[in-house]
């Protein structure tokens, strides 16, 4: 999406024919409705979702954008809705929907129909007669294909009208926030075959957004382009249009006449290169191989392009944007996956380090991002997310995620270049992330626009006392502490390797200490696990809740307590059949329909099955693998969601979902590809040229899985796993590689 800095220059590039001069007119006659206050969430989980780079569409299974302004749906580039109102309209309607299908990340199809009983047919037994296929392809711009074949004997007269507007509104304005005031609405510019709609932001820059047909409706305004046609038996009628922001090809011509087929070749294309980097993994069981196969050309749905560089984004609708977060913990799970998803976060978190104290954006120096958004409210200085940087955990993790990276790849280099980067997290983590000096880190908000809770808990809810009582900050996370005392572990290894013995061994010292701290003041005797976090005054939190699982991943807890912690994330209050909870049931807070307080997150259980399997807890492992299998295999097109309803299974084939989840989600799309990195014990050593298969177990769902490209360092390494009764067998089908392959040892305890 464009701006521009006067009408002036919106008029020069006008369309001929088009009205000519821009006025200032209401929302409401901009956009041909009242926008509708978002009073309630909006269902997520029932909408079709097609994306590719910075631009996303959201349609309701029709492959509608209705009612206008719906508070979820629309088509968004750069935090901004560019389409708000989008309904297709038929003579004998309204179709019935056949089918809905996703057929690539970025293409859809809906096939619909509608009856004969308009065009003479029985009343009591109307048959379907006309068939509609819309597909709908996203890249730079949306391109619809709309196809109308009539199955009736005879010619009919028939109309197609489609109705649309554009709001400009903001994402977090679609999410509920509301706004004092919005900017100015330009009237909508019609041509011949053409509608452009414009906007200036409160920030004084003008966006644009049209629409173009390929072929001219016979009448057109603002709010609707209506096409007449006579169906004759046999012979199909195509309509193709094109939607996008001010791009020189949605400005110019309209689309041509294979503008859709060369779109599609160009993105499979790139979808096939991209599978051809990525490590394939392959098995007996078919829905699994399609949960992994659909994982991964998500997880490329998920790229995009920012700053000139290319980073994973977070997910869609309302997180299609950098996390610091979220792209580092999918860049963990998918390493096995793809390397390169770890190498592009790092150096984009990195060239967007924290330089600075500033308490409006909460930057500090060394600090890394939480979240950035380019949308007129961020513009305009109405949020701090230019970037912002509320959260406590990204420090830490990008410190763990460089060392992980270097032990898949081994590219000593790429770690010095980041080396620097290291140093200044370290120190962040030193000055500012321990707040009162007493060796734990904490999180209080300096911004009154800022989150409350800053772990990947967020919400304002997500860190509570059993009874439901919210926590004065500062608040000590624990699994936050579990990722500094990784974090400086990993770091040690690192400055070792890399000449600075000193800094190495105070590293080590500091974790130590933070370890010992951490099971002093956290571990909870009676309840088996460690506190939640320590509230502002030092006290534990004593919430039972999947955050203490995160501590097994860190290797922060000795095996005994390490081992009480398994069995209580794994007993029912919180395992309960379709994965671990984010907290347990026994709690009055309990909530199953929570975003965080009784909710079922893949990555939170990819996290947890990756730790237990650190200390040798693999096989007890499996339930909960077996569970988000089962989840995974239910979620139409094997996608897995951001996150779904914690009630206990009770003989239901799906589980039930949360209605604003975002789908795909990148953090969810990984999650599989480390709970199984996990299980089956692959565990790399690059700088030493060793691949390590440490008592592989297959989940008792799949007696096969084979699993070729996997990189490390240099190699492309292919592995086969067979389940034989209770073991687990492993034969190296190859290693190749241009220089030195790397060695691949195999230990079945």
């Amino acid at each position: 999406m464009s701006a521009t800095t006067s009408l002036d220059e919106l008029d020069r590039s006008g369309d001929e024919g088009a009205t000519a001069e821009p006025r200032v007119i209401s929302m409401q006659d901009a956009v041909g409705y009242a926008a509708l206050p978002c009073h309630q969430e909006a269902p997520v989980a029932d909408a079709l979702a097609l994306k590719h780079d910075r631009l996303f569409l959201l349609t309701n299974r029709h492959g509608d954008i209705t009612p206008p302004g719906n508070c979820a749906l629309g088509l968004f580039e750069n935090d901004t809705r560019i389409l708000s109102r989008y309904e297709l309209r038929a003579a004998g309607g309204p179709p019935v929907r056949l089918s809905t299908q996703v057929i690539a990340p970025f293409l859809g199809q809906i096939d619909l129909a509608v009856t004969d009983h308009a065009f003479g047919g029985n009343d009591w037994d109307p048959k379907h007669a006309v068939y509609l296929r819309r597909e709908q392809i996203v890249g730079d711009t949306l391109i619809e294909r709309l196809t109308i074949t009539s199955f009736l004997i005879r010619p009919i007269d028939y109309w197609i009208e489609l109705a649309f507007g554009c709001d400009f509104a903001d994402i977090f304005e679609v999410r509920g926030w509301k706004r004092d005031s919005r900017g100015e609405y330009f009237a909508p510019r019609v041509g011949a075959d053409r509608v452009r709609f414009a906007y200036r932001g409160r920030d004084g820059e003008v966006i644009e957004s049209g629409i173009h047909f390929r072929t001219a409706p016979d009448t057109l305004d603002r709010e609707r382009a209506r096409w007449a046609m006579t169906l004759v038996p046999g012979r199909s009628v195509r309509l193709e249009w094109e939607i996008g922001a001010q791009h020189a090809r949605a400005r110019g011509a309209p689309p041509s006449e294979d503008a859709m087929d060369q779109r599609r070749a160009r993105l499979h294309a790139a979808y096939d290169e991209w599978r051809g980097e990525c490590s394939r993994w392959s098995s007996d069981v078919e829905t699994f191989s399609a949960t992994l196969a659909r994982a991964t050309d998500d997880l490329r749905s998920l790229y995009v392009h920012a700053d000139g560089k290319r980073v994973i984004s977070a997910g869609i609708p309302w997180y299609s944007t950098v996390f610091g977060r979220d792209s580092v913990i999918t860049s963990i799970e998918t390493l096995a996956l793809n390397p390169r998803i770890a190498i592009d976060t790092l150096r984009y978190l990195a060239g967007r380090q924290g330089t600075k104290e500033d308490a409006f954006t909460e930057e500090q120096p060394g600090k890394i991002l939480h979240e950035l958004r380019r949308g007129e409210m961020a513009r305009s200085g109405e949020i701090p997310h230019v970037p912002y940087y509320g959260t406590i955990d990204a420090t830490p993790l990008f410190i763990i995620l460089v060392h992980e990276t270097w032990r898949w790849t081994g590219d000593d280099a790429f770690v010095q270049e980041l080396l620097s980067n290291v140093r200044r997290a370290i120190d962040w983590i030193d000055r500012y992330g321990d707040l009162d000096g007493d060796g734990l880190v904490e999180y209080a908000r300096t911004s009154d626009r800022g989150l409350v809770n800053q772990g990947w808990k967020d919400s304002g809810d997500g860190v509570p006392y059993p009874d439901g009582r919210l926590p004065e900050p500062p608040i000590a996370l624990i699994e936050v502490q579990g990722y500094v005392y990784d974090a400086k572990v990993r770091a040690a290894e690192l400055f070792e390797r890399f000449g600075d013995a000193d800094l190495a061994m105070r590293l080590r010292l500091d974790a130590q200490r933070l370890r010992a701290r951490v099971i002093e003041r956290f571990w909870l005797e009676e309840l088996d696990t460690f506190a939640l976090a320590l509230d502002g005054a030092k006290n534990p939190i004593p919430t039972v809740a999947s955050n203490a699982g995160h501590l097994l991943w860190s290797r922060l807890p000795d095996n005994g307590r390490a081992q009480r912690v398994a069995h209580t994330l794994l007993a029912p209050d919180m395992s309960c059949g379709w994965g671990i909870r984010t907290l347990s049931s026994r709690h009055p807070v309990f909530n199953p329909m929570s975003y965080h307080d009784g909710s079922i997150w893949p990555h939170d259980n990819a996290l947890i099955v990756l730790g237990l399997s650190h200390y040798g807890l693999g096989p007890q492992a499996l339930p909960v693998v077996h569970a988000i299998n089962d989840a995974a295999a239910a979620a139409e097109f094997n996608r897995l969601p951001e996150l779904y309803c914690g009630m206990a299974r009770t003989g239901g084939s799906h589980p039930v979902l949360y209605p604003v989840s975002c789908s795909p989600q990148a953090w969810a799309s990984g999650a599989l590809f480390l709970m199984m990195q996990g299980l089956l014990g692959v565990l790399p050593d690059a700088p030493r040229d060793v691949l390590h298969i440490r008592n592989p177990v297959l989940p008792d769902f799949l007696e096969e899985l084979t699993i070729t490209n996997l990189r490390v360092r240099a190699s492309r390494v292919s592995l086969h796993f067979v389940r034989r009764a209770s073991r687990t067998l492993v034969n190296v089908l190859a290693v190749e590689s241009e220089a030195e392959p790397i060695r691949v040892r195999i230990e079945l305890g």
